[in-house]
């Protein structure tokens, strides 16, 4: 992908400049799903797990009967006598990493994320946040595009429910590439980590060279008007968003906001400052999750128009996941529907 340069009219900040890299996305990409320009966020997931273990011998992998799913058969090829299939008992298994953290180990936890954190979030609680121990854990098949398999296995609430534990971190990368730099991460960092996987290809933003840090929101583009923040695979629709606003004579930046918590308050606080209006875009319900995050720093701080991109308090259905996407209006043209509202907020 090619860089572009930042709105011309837009004045250098050398003091605390967040990192930024800037993108411009192919406007078919969404229809046609470019076989070129995708990836799956779970198979980098994957890839990490055997290269973070290559540097660390501690680290442990526990698999709650979701081996492939989960693109954990590398890993239980390469390091056998790591890996624990524990079957369909996810609060068993939380318990048991608590245990191996204990004793000086990292254990993942695997599961989707309706099961892990949401079956056995008692013990999250009190096991491993309330110990603080060294486990992490990873919510796959989050959000709708888990797709087919229904409201049962879409988990829309996880963001909310392991946001609000002390101690716990919560990640959700872009792409495939931006989930490997998130699982090598959180394996170095020590205490409990929460790391949140969709199911469906998505649109590859990211790259090797591509900054990547724990707690810091990466800025992919500067806009004077509006600030888009989203997360996971809505960066995708931001992105495109972004591209029609402009055409619109409308400039918006785009921020990539990958930790949930602990959340980038001086990036957010800048942008709020700057474009004074915030859309926000999460594959979640509207409560609970990054949009609550943002409010909750944005009402203490610096009160700012804000409008939110998530489930309207609903549950999720059968069905393919990018259809599921515009069906509950998380979708490209509901983003720009939503800047194009703030703005009048904004400006009255």
């Amino acid at each position: 992908m090619k860089k572009v340069s930042a709105v011309t009219k837009e004045k250098s900040d050398t003091k605390s400049k967040p990192k930024r890299v800037i993108r411009r996305i192919s406007t078919s990409y969404i229809t046609t799903l470019d076989q070129k320009k995708q990836g799956a966020i779970r198979a980098g997931f994957g890839e990490a797990l055997v290269e973070a273990t290559k540097k660390d011998n501690n680290i442990r992998v526990l698999s709650a009967d979701l081996t492939d799913s989960l693109k954990l058969t590398e890993f239980k090829n390469t390091y056998p006598k790591k890996f624990y299939q524990m079957g369909i008992c996810e609060q068993n298994m939380m318990s048991a990493a608590a245990g191996m953290a204990h004793i000086g180990k990292i254990p993942f936890v695997c599961s989707y994320a309706v099961f892990s954190p949401g079956r056995n979030w008692d013990q999250l609680r009190v096991s491993v946040c309330y110990s603080n121990h060294n486990v992490k854990i990873i919510g796959g098949h989050a959000g709708l595009t888990t797709g087919p398999d229904g409201a049962t296995h879409q988990a829309l609430e996880d963001i909310a429910i392991t946001r609000v534990l002390p101690n716990l971190s919560v990640v959700v990368p872009c792409d495939e590439e931006e989930s490997r730099k998130a699982t090598i991460a959180i394996a170095q960092k020590e205490g409990p980590c929460y790391l949140r996987l969709s199911r469906e290809k998505s649109l590859n933003i990211t790259n090797k060279k591509s900054p990547f840090k724990l707690g810091e929101a990466n800025v992919l583009d500067e806009g004077l008007d509006v600030t888009i923040i989203a997360c996971g695979i809505m960066l995708q629709f931001a992105l495109r968003a972004r591209e029609q606003l402009k055409k619109e004579g409308i400039s918006a930046a785009v921020i990539n906001m990958h930790t949930i918590k602990p959340l980038d308050v001086k990036t957010l606080l800048k942008y709020a400052k700057k474009t004074n209006a915030i859309v926000s875009c999460e594959e979640h319900q509207k409560i609970g999750g990054l949009g609550s995050a943002i409010s909750e720093v944005l009402s203490q701080q610096y009160p700012t128009p804000l409008e939110i991109i998530g489930v309207e308090n609903s549950f999720g259905e059968s069905g393919s996941g990018y259809e599921l996407l515009e069906a509950y209006k998380l979708g490209e043209k509901d983003i720009i529907n939503a800047v194009k509202k703030v703005l009048k907020r904004k400006n009255k």
